[in-house]
């Protein structure tokens, strides 16, 4: 067994993974009047909903800022490093079988850049929506329709991201325990575990 997410990592994983949760329940009753009428107390959803979407940074932040989240800010790194063969497989939508993997496909980093920018977006666009009369109309117009397509595809990202989680249940184990098989990484990311051996990561 090796190490491919260290404790801050999988911590930041499954807070964020809580606070998007939080948020998409409490995003139903405010969008759909059939859930809201099931529910009710619509103002404390409200609340709950836009003090979430304050907090939603922190722990990335927080993860970011020390020593501890060197382990994540690797990453991040290896996120905005693509290769030839990498861009290719995401053309070809996974239709590149020789290409030998780093320790993200490009589709798992497709989906952390994705979930990143959205952070930034919802915040942005919340905060104009949450203290609405600092802001001109226009700007609310748009905050609104931006975060409402964002919300629809988060919501379908998240739902691909679980799908693909549950289906691979090693990968999930990994973001669970932080360990991963040797023989799972040789054949999954056969370019990373041969770094990792070597004492150079790809980053």
């Amino acid at each position: 067994m090796i190490v491919r997410f260290d404790s801050v990592e999988r911590l930041v994983h499954w807070t964020n993974a809580l606070l998007f949760m939080v948020l998409i329940l409490t995003a139903l009753p405010l969008y759909f009047a059939q859930v809201e009428s099931l529910v009710g107390r619509r103002a404390l959803i409200a609340e709950i909903h836009t003090w979430t979407g304050v907090i939603l940074p922190l722990p990335l932040l927080i993860a970011l800022s020390g020593s501890w989240g060197s382990g994540l800010r690797a990453d991040i790194r290896r996120f905005n490093l693509w290769t030839k063969g990498e861009l290719k497989w995401l053309m070809t939508a996974g239709k590149n079988p020789g290409l030998e993997m780093g320790k993200f496909n490009p589709g798992q980093k497709m989906n952390a850049i994705f979930v990143g920018s959205s952070i930034v977006v919802m915040f942005c666009t919340g905060f104009v929506l949450g203290w609405f009369n600092f802001f001109p109309l226009s700007w609310r117009t748009g905050a609104t329709f931006v975060h409402d397509v964002f919300a629809g595809a988060i919501v379908v990202v998240i739902a691909g991201h679980i799908v693909f989680a549950l289906a691979n249940r090693h990968a999930l184990m990994s973001m669970i325990s932080g360990r991963i098989s040797k023989l799972w990484a040789s054949q999954r990311a056969p370019r990373w575990l041969a770094e990792e051996q070597a004492g150079h990561p790809e980053i």
